[in-house]
């Protein structure tokens, strides 16, 4: 027997084959001769259910054969039946079919009733139009697993992924029924947080309560989770997702509603877990008039526009409509690749059409291209986000990392006073706060430059935001978590116990625009990280959410090895955000403004001087001396290698 089906599976494999090799328009001929066919057995079966005896073929049968041929095609004609592609058949192919076969039951009935044909009982109006539709649905759903389910079938050779689907609504259906489709996946049941829908079963496959996702994903030998909740909020998906951090399977997801194409669903739409599923917020709606600020009508100048920030920043300030936006970077890929993101963005009228987009290829540390900068553009707003900005790179390039961070924002800002900016945004960094390396103190003496600078008399109203990490950026661990785990590991971390604050681009970009609106002159805005991160709990959950288990003492045999490599120079275990104790609350809920003590101009100049001799002449040491008189809480000897780099 098992040997017979297995030949009729391989003569279906082969028809399904040939089927698919002819054209459209013989396909459609053909299935036009079928229903016909089966048009004739309906009206056969229904002479027998009405009169209790087979009559294929008498006066009455013809007559009520012709008139249900006559009826048939031009309805379903009328009503697409025949423009549905079969092997793709789903329910709106069924409803049309369901209603083309009522208006039959109408006209057949209407012409039975009129027309009183001798021998044609008027049910037969009624039972030929409900056989017919029943042996069309039938030969439908036949016609999609000889097309469709049964090559899929024999076309795969490895073992099936056992599924779980959370959320049992709408999308969850439409996700199932695409996963008929995958024969790499075996949906095993529905998970969903409504306990009223436990037990219960959709098309078949059951519905579990979720309060222990855990015990279910090992009672039922699960490896893929999909969550399919795409209308829920991003503290509720990070909630959905912490369930399974702790449990080795792989999980997919589906993107907010508002990011899938025409709001379908279906397998191509999932992705890959990633870590702002895990630590995304909600985004607080912006203030719109601290976003238009000083970006509406205003020349704005974005340095480092190539960098994570930089380019961010870009993008959305190019959508408030500036007059023009001045691209300034030194890398020449990196300027390509944001002028051409936002070039085809104004085309596709993402953009305003009469804002002017203009790409600088510069370094701002050098004092003649900056003079030419502004001169050129004369810049109402200025976003300073161009620095130096990994940790162990800098600490080994002493020379180039003070000369791009400090020279380069000096020489920014005091541009920026020269031609009358409005503002001047400097992008810094939670490592500024009690520095334990140069990159961190540099950026802190950036901040005491526009400190220092700001007076009174200044026309110029200079403010600088700062913030941790942001997820994504080209020095951001997760990147390198993600290839490592892809590769089979070790993932690698400097200690079990380094702790940091992240945040989106986009919302960090965001943040930043607002918060240089609010400037007075000279302000230190903090941006609310939320809570910080233990790195070694990130790692262990990203091993697991890709279906992998860590290797451990207590689990040797485990995928994944997570490895300590130990502290890198310069690097703290937590980062701050506040030098003091003194933060105020301001508008927006999201952004503090921190009260810090800084030094006077005059001698912040005499330091800066003497510090740009010692650069020029290469001489490292007594920079690095400079550079812990100005930021006392960094101690320069742990970067001294040698006194000439």
């Amino acid at each position: 027997m098992t040997h017979f089906l297995g030949r009729v599976e391989v003569c279906l494999t082969g028809l399904s084959r040939k089927l698919l090799e002819i054209s459209r328009k013989k396909k459609t001929g053909l299935l036009l001769l079928l229903d016909a066919i089966l048009c004739v057995v309906s009206v056969w079966i229904a002479f027998s259910l009405r009169l209790g005896v087979w009559d294929l073929w008498s006066p009455s049968v013809a007559l009520a054969i012709a008139a249900s041929l006559v009826v048939w095609l031009p309805i379903f004609l009328i009503m697409g039946v025949y423009r549905a592609v079969v092997r793709f058949v789903g329910a709106r192919a069924m409803w049309g079919i369901a209603s083309s076969c009522i208006l039959m039951i109408l006209v057949l009935s209407t012409i039975l009733i009129i027309g009183a044909v001798p021998g044609v009982p008027r049910t037969i109006g009624v039972l030929q139009p409900m056989i017919f539709a029943a042996l069309l649905v039938i030969s439908r759903l036949f016609a999609r697993y000889v097309l469709l389910d049964l090559p899929t079938q024999r076309s795969f050779d490895g073992s099936s992924r056992r599924v779980l689907i959370f959320g049992a609504g709408s999308a969850g259906r439409q996700l199932a029924l695409s996963l008929t489709h995958e024969p790499g996946m075996l949906l095993v049941g529905y998970i969903d947080d409504d306990e009223r829908l436990a037990g219960q079963h959709l098309d078949g496959v059951k519905v579990y309560y979720s309060r222990n996702v855990g015990e279910l994903v090992d009672q039922l030998a699960i490896d893929t989770v999909l969550l399919a909740v795409p209308k829920v909020s991003n503290q509720h998906r990070k909630e959905i997702v912490r369930r399974f951090a702790d449990i080795p399977v792989h999980v997919l997801t589906l993107p907010a509603i508002a990011d899938l194409v025409d709001r379908s669903v279906s397998i191509e739409n999932l992705r890959e877990i990633e870590i702002t599923d895990l630590l995304g917020r909600d985004p607080v709606p912006p203030n719109q008039l601290l976003l238009h600020k000083t970006i509406a009508d205003r020349v704005v100048m974005v340095t480092g526009a190539g960098g994570s920030i930089g380019s961010e920043l870009c993008r959305q300030i190019s959508g408030l409509k500036p007059t023009a936006i001045i691209l300034v970077e030194m890398t020449e890929h990196s300027l390509y690749l944001i002028e051409s993101e936002l070039r085809e963005a104004q085309q596709s009228g993402t953009i305003d059409a009469s804002t002017t987009i203009h790409a600088e290829l510069a370094n701002t540390a050098d004092h003649l291209t900056v003079c030419r900068l502004y001169e050129r553009w004369k810049p109402d707003t200025v976003f300073h986000a161009a620095a130096y900005k990994h940790v162990p790179l800098v600490e080994e390039n002493v020379i180039a990392g003070l000369l791009n961070n400090i020279f380069g924002t000096l020489r920014c800002a005091l541009q920026a006073k020269q031609i009358g900016a409005k503002h001047f945004i400097l992008v810094s960094t939670d490592k500024a706060v009690r520095p334990t390396n140069v990159m961190g103190a540099s950026k802190r003496v950036c901040e005491l430059v526009l400190q220092g600078l700001a007076d009174d008399s200044c026309p110029t109203r200079f403010s600088m935001v700062r913030f941790g990490n942001v997820l994504g950026s080209s020095g951001s661990v997760v990147p390198r978590f993600q290839r490592q785990i892809r590769e089979g590991g070790p993932v690698t971390l400097t200690h079990r116990d380094v702790t940091r604050y992240f945040m989106t681009i986009p919302e960090a970009a965001q943040l930043v625009i607002q918060a240089g609106a609010m400037a007075e002159g000279g302000d230190v805005f903090l941006l609310d990280m939320g809570k910080p991160i233990r790195i070694h709990d990130m790692a262990r959950t990203m091993i697991h959410l890709s279906g992998l288990t860590v290797r451990d003492d207590e689990n040797p045999h485990g995928d994944i090895e997570i490895r300590e490599i130990g502290l890198r120079k310069g690097e703290k275990l937590y980062e701050e955000l506040l030098i003091g104790d003194a933060a105020q609350e301001t508008s927006h809920p999201r952004i503090m403004r921190a009260l810090e003590h800084h030094l006077n101009w005059n001698d912040l100049v005499e330091q800066l001087e003497a510090m740009e001799i010692a650069l020029g002449e290469g001489n490292r040491h007594q920079a690095l001396e400079i550079l812990s008189k100005l930021v006392p809480e960094y101690n320069g000897q742990q970067a001294v290698h040698s006194d000439v780099e």
